[in-house]
């Protein structure tokens, strides 16, 4: 492939999304630039304040736990609220977390801010993805969150190796660091993004319609949407098990921490490197193939750690194919989830959906130190490689229905989201960001 093609697809990569969505990208990156607590929180907690292994895992986990609340909360906000409020809010309660932890000492007070910072980091995500939803054409919705999602790597990237550099000043800057970082995402947020919740719906008489209240149990009682969570579950629950067995199976063959530091560092620079052109490569591919696929990956990804005995080089190859799993997966996952949701209801489907990647972050991690620690790493790898296996086997047969890549209304229907894209504009850019901010009544319970 000659570097004039390269350059054209990457132009066509990252071309015709509307304006809104690049400055939702920029915060994003912004703040995943900022991410120092979680990466440095275990070190903080046990080297810094001399607290013990354990109770660093138990404040991570309670960081999983208050996403478990946060998700479905930023849901129902972002649909009762608004997606701009509500990202603003949960941005400035992260920062205020973050500037907490630089402050607070205690065991239990270390605990508590934690747990909030998982309800508030969680929380905003369901209001960034029905944002997306909402502004770019639904053609275009899996390339959307694909970018997104490579803005959040690049940021994380960014962050670890600015964190290793600027470590020397001490952790409780890292953490203000981290606070401004968010801070600023908040701030771009709140002057450059528009609000996008659908307005109420109106008959030919002008009438507004009456919507469909939608609950969080309502949610649950969609049936091909509740497939799609629960087969998520899975492949979340495969796709965290190598963040905590991975470097247990390590130092089991004998290999040091730095050994591992190099291996899981090969997840982030294949993303970084090649988010792109996988995207580039799956686009307009049926998300039930793909899917399906993603799992399949992480299967043989992970199943093959039990193969890789002392290699680093093996390990590292296992991490490069779960990675090309996740890359496909996370945007394709985002995208089928809002295909499934009612328009007034995106932000409860996009919450209840990030439950699943909460449980699992607050699951695997526990299920899988007690399997490396008990029966062995290589019943682990058998596990997650079974797990990956049967949630391929579950798109494929249960969503091939739901996921058709043909919709009732034709693929080719013109929507709000279209005429955004070709106009670069909303119908909430005419508005002022004072009339966006006003409480105004949800378009569903």
């Amino acid at each position: 492939m000659s570097i004039d093609s390269l350059r054209r697809s990457a132009r066509e990569t990252v071309s015709g999304l509307p304006q809104g969505f690049w400055w939702l990208w920029l915060s994003t990156l912004v703040n995943r630039t900022g991410a120092f607590v979680l990466t440095f929180l275990s070190l903080y907690l046990t080297v810094e304040l001399g607290h013990s292994a354990w109770f660093a895992g138990l404040v991570v986990a309670l960081h999983g736990l208050g996403g478990v609340a946060g998700s479905p909360l930023g849901g129902a906000l972002t649909d009762r609220w608004g997606r701009r409020p509500t990202m603003i809010t949960m941005h400035l309660a992260a920062a205020a977390s973050a500037a907490a932890l630089a402050v607070v000492t205690s065991a239990w007070a270390i605990a508590t801010v934690v747990l909030l910072m998982g309800v508030a980091m969680q929380a905003v995500r369901p209001s960034i993805n029905a944002t997306i939803a909402d502004m770019v054409p639904a053609h275009e919705v899996r390339r959307a969150y694909a970018l997104n999602y490579w803005a959040l790597n690049l940021g994380f990237a960014i962050a670890s190796i600015g964190g290793g550099a600027a470590i020397f000043l001490g952790y409780r800057t890292l953490f203000v660091v981290d606070a401004v970082a968010t801070t600023l995402c908040a701030v771009i947020v709140f002057l450059r993004l528009p609000e996008t919740r659908p307005e109420a719906r109106t008959d030919t008489a002008g009438e507004p319609v009456v919507e469909a209240k939608v609950s969080m149990l309502t949610v649950l009682r969609d049936a091909p949407f509740r497939t799609l969570v629960l087969l998520n579950l899975l492949v979340c629950l495969v796709f965290t098990a190598p963040w905590i067995g991975l470097p247990l199976t390590m130092a089991d063959q004998g290999l040091s921490p730095s050994s591992y530091g190099v291996v899981i560092a090969v997840n982030g620079i294949v993303i970084v490197g090649f988010q792109l052109l996988v995207n580039r490569l799956t686009d307009k591919r049926s998300p039930v193939v793909l899917l399906t696929l993603s799992s399949l990956l992480f299967a043989l990804g992970t199943g093959a750690t039990a193969l890789a005995g002392s290699s680093v080089v093996a390990f590292a190859a296992t991490v490069v194919v779960w990675t090309v799993g996740e890359m496909i997966h996370v945007p394709t996952n985002a995208a089928a989830t809002a295909r499934l949701a009612p328009e007034h209801a995106r932000g409860r489907y996009q919450g209840v959906m990030g439950m699943s990647w909460a449980v699992a972050g607050f699951v695997a991690p526990i299920g899988a130190g007690a399997i490396v620690g008990g029966p062995g790493p290589t019943v682990l790898w058998a596990a997650t490689f079974a797990i990956g296996v049967i949630a391929a086997v579950g798109y494929s047969i249960r969503l091939r229905k739901a996921l058709c890549e043909e919709t009732a209304t034709g693929a080719d229907t013109v929507t709000a989201a279209d005429a955004t894209n070709a106009t670069g504009t909303t119908t909430a850019d005419t508005t002022s960001a004072t009339s966006t901010e006003q409480p105004v009544a949800p378009v569903s319970a």
